[in-house]
C-alpha cells in the first residue's frame, strides 16, 4: 500500500454519498506501507474502511478478479477485506481519475517479531486458501511466474551495477538455471502470491486475518509456499531460521498435504520466489514512483536470499523430513 493520489475529506465523502449507504466520515488518513496501491482509512462514527484508489501497476481488465476472489473468500469465513457493495450493486467506481472501491476494516495488526506459532498460523491459512479456493471458476495469469522474469530483468539489467558489480552477470545464470529446471506439473489453483508479514494481520497470539491480494493468481501451490518461506523464515541479518520453516511446513500440512512432486520442488520454488522479489525489488529501487509516500524495500536482503536457497540441497533443508 501506498499514496499516489490524493484524497481530501470532502472528496471521500461525496464519493461515499453518490455511491455508498454509509455514515458520514469523521476522518481520512494515509497508509504509506506498500508500494503498488493508494490507501487510506476512512473512519465513521461506528465503523472504519479501507479506501483503495488503483495505480497504473494494477490492470483494470484484473479488478474483477480481485472482487470476486475476496468476496467468495469473506463468504467462506476466510477473514479478508470485504468488498462493499454499492448503491447499483458494483464495486468499483472512478475517484479522483483512479478506479477506487471501499472495503471493511480488519482488526489486529502485522507482527514485528516473528514467532514459530506464527509461522505454524501462516502455514495453515495458506494451505486453507489454496483449499477454499479449489473449485472457484475464475483464472489470472502470474504475471511475476518464472516465464516473466527475463522481462523484469530487462526492464533493469543496466541499473543493477550500482547495486552490486556482479548481479547482472549472477541474475542471468539464475535465469537460465530456472528456465533449464522449473518443473511443468505440479498441483496448481488461486495463490495469494504475497503473504509478506505485512499482509498477515493478527491479534494476540491468534491470526486474525489477510490482506493485499492484488498478487493473486493462478499458478504451483508450493510457488506460494516457497514465497512465504522467503518472507517468514529468514532473520534480520538475512540468516535462514529452519525451525519457523518448519513449523510453516507443519502447519501446511496439518490442512493439506504437500504431494511428493510438490515437496521435490520446494527448493527451486524458493529460489525462483527469491528472485522474483530480488527483480520487483530493484525495479521499486531504482525507479520510484513521483510524489509517493513510499519506501523502497532493500533488494539485496532478497540477493542474499537467494544465495542460501542456491546452496539447498532437498525439502529437508527447510525442515520437512520425510
Amino acid at each position: 500500500m501506498a499514496v499516489y493520489t490524493k484524497v481530501d475529506l470532502v472528496e471521500a465523502q461525496n464519493f461515499i454519498d453518490k455511491n455508498y449507504e454509509l455514515e458520514d466520515i469523521l476522518s481520512i488518513v494515509e497508509i504509506s506501507e506498500g508500494v503498488e496501491n493508494t490507501n487510506y482509512i476512512l473512519e465513521t462514527r461506528s465503523n472504519k474502511y479501507i479506501l483503495t484508489l488503483y495505480e497504473d501497476r494494477v490492470s483494470v481488465s484484473d479488478l474483477p478478479f480481485f472482487i470476486d476472489l475476496m468476496v467468495y473468500l469473506d463468504e467462506r469465513n476466510i477473514v479478508c477485506p470485504k468488498p462493499i457493495r454499492m448503491k447499483n450493486g458494483k464495486y468499483i467506481e472512478v475517484l479522483n481519475e483512479r478506479y477506487a472501491a471501499i472495503f471493511s476494516f480488519l482488526s489486529g495488526k502485522s507482527t514485528r517479531k516473528i514467532t514459530n506459532k506464527n509461522c505454524f498460523l501462516v502455514g495453515q491459512t495458506l494451505a486453507n486458501l489454496h483449499e477454499q479456493t479449489s473449485e472457484i471458476k475464475i483464472m489470472r495469469q502470474n504475471q511475476l511466474s518464472q516465464k516473466h522474469l527475463h522481462k523484469l530483468f530487462d526492464s533493469i539489467e543496466n541499473e543493477t551495477f550500482s547495486i552490486r558489480k556482479s548481479l547482472q552477470s549472477e541474475i542471468k545464470d539464475e535465469l537460465n538455471y530456472l528456465n533449464s529446471n522449473w518443473p511443468t506439473d505440479l498441483p496448481s489453483g488461486i495463490i495469494h502470491g504475497d503473504l509478506f508479514p505485512d499482509n498477515i494481520f493478527f491479534s494476540g497470539d491468534e491470526l486474525s486475518g489477510v490482506i493485499d491480494f492484488y498478487f493473486a493468481c493462478n499458478d504451483f501451490y508450493v510457488f506460494d509456499i516457497g514465497i512465504s518461506i522467503n518472507a517468514w523464515c529468514f532473520e534480520k541479518d538475512n540468516s535462514f531460521n529452519i525451525t519457523k520453516a518448519k513449523h510453516l511446513l507443519q502447519g501446511y500440512n496439518s490442512i493439506k498435504e504437500l504431494t511428493y512432486k510438490e515437496i521435490d520442488a520446494l527448493p527451486i520454488m524458493c529460489r525462483g520466489s527469491a528472485l522474483r522479489f530480488l527483480l520487483t525489488r530493484l525495479i521499486d529501487w531504482n525507479k520510484p514512483g513521483d510524489n509517493a509516500l513510499v519506501t523502497p524495500k532493500d533488494p539485496i536482503e532478497y540477493y542474499a536470499k537467494l544465495k542460501f536457497h542456491q546452496t539447498v540441497i532437498s525439502a529437508k533443508d527447510y525442515g520437512l523430513y520425510d
